[in-house]
């Protein structure tokens, strides 16, 4: 917690690059002068931060993770009145999920994840940019899947296009539909629109849980499955098995468990838990799901970065 109260409050940032005194600290970042001392002479003892001479803290190696431009983005994973602290905070409902299968999150923030998030533009926003980390995990998803002869994809729970972004730089004769919903929409079609892009989409703000915009070539589900339970997953694939028709096709494309890392798998299983009563899933049971969704299976493959892509076929395909 002490890590995260460091994130928060841009400790980082506000040292740049020097030793700064606490009380000084305390003035740029609003906090209580002996307070924050203390907290940073903790850190100091785990490692993060130094004390060059009684009373001054700057910046150490693990402490530079929590500067805003560090490309691993752990500020923002961090900090406490964003969405990735707000998930860290989330787990002091842990008991009851366990006791009952229910979301802690319901416990602690007094509302389904997404109901909250609907209620707190701010605290969506924060999500969705949080959701937007990573670019390098975007190309590898957008280069696991051959997307050539695709006129039209559909990016059903797209965020605020990152993804869409990806496709259509690479395939300029393609058209899109994003899809989630309309706050997100909204902040989708000016990053869009920041990158030329706009003209070539269609924009839908609605639920995917409602009937979907029909006419795509593919519709992809991008790290949007692991979110939810496997009635409601089920629900959403044929969603867009329906919009797909029958010459349309469905591409799910999510993490899932790997030998390599099963403390990771485990940790996120639990996260998808808390949050939103949803699951971490092997690429047995993305096939078994979409199966039961109806859907049939032309291929299933790994990436280099941890993904699963399925190229689903409409039900007789």
């Amino acid at each position: 917690m002490a890590v995260r109260v460091a994130a928060s409050l841009g400790l980082a940032d506000l040292m740049a690059g020097d030793a700064v005194p606490a009380d000084e600290l305390a003035r740029r970042s609003g906090s209580d002068a002996d307070a924050l001392e203390r907290l940073l002479r903790h850190l100091v003892c785990r490692g993060v931060f130094t004390e060059p001479e009684p009373g001054r803290f700057a910046v150490n190696e693990p402490a530079a993770l929590l500067a805003s431009g560090h490309p691993s983005g752990m500020r923002a994973q961090l900090d406490l009145g964003g969405f990735g602290g707000q998930m860290d905070l989330a787990f002091a409902g842990l008991l009851h999920t366990v006791r009952t299968g229910r979301p802690g999150w319901e416990t602690v923030f007094g509302a389904p994840l997404w109901s909250y998030l609907a209620a707190h533009p701010e605290m969506r926003a924060s999500f969705d940019a949080l959701m937007a980390t990573g670019p390098d995990y975007v190309t590898d998803a957008a280069e696991g899947y051959d997307w050539s002869g695709v006129r039209h994809v559909v990016d059903v729970g797209g965020g605020t296009g990152i993804f869409l972004a990806e496709l259509l730089r690479a395939g300029p004769e393609m058209r899109a539909t994003l899809v989630d919903l309309p706050d997100t929409v909204d902040r989708g079609r000016r990053h869009l629109a920041e990158r030329g892009l706009a003209a070539r989409c269609e924009f839908a703000g609605q639920s995917f849980f409602d009937p979907l915009p029909t006419g795509g070539d593919v519709y992809v589900l991008r790290r949007v499955v692991h979110d939810w339970s496997d009635d409601e997953a089920l629900l959403i694939l044929r969603r867009c098995a329906d919009a797909a028709g029958p010459h349309g096709r469905v591409v799910v494309i999510d993490s899932h468990r790997s030998t390599d890392d099963p403390a990771g798998f485990t940790e996120m299983d639990l996260r998808m838990l808390v949050l939103n009563g949803g699951r971490e899933r092997t690429v047995e049971d993305y096939v078994a799901l979409v199966a039961r969704a109806g859907l049939g299976l032309a291929s299933a493959r790994r990436t280099a970065l941890g993904h699963v892509i399925l190229d689903c076929t409409p039900p007789g395909a």
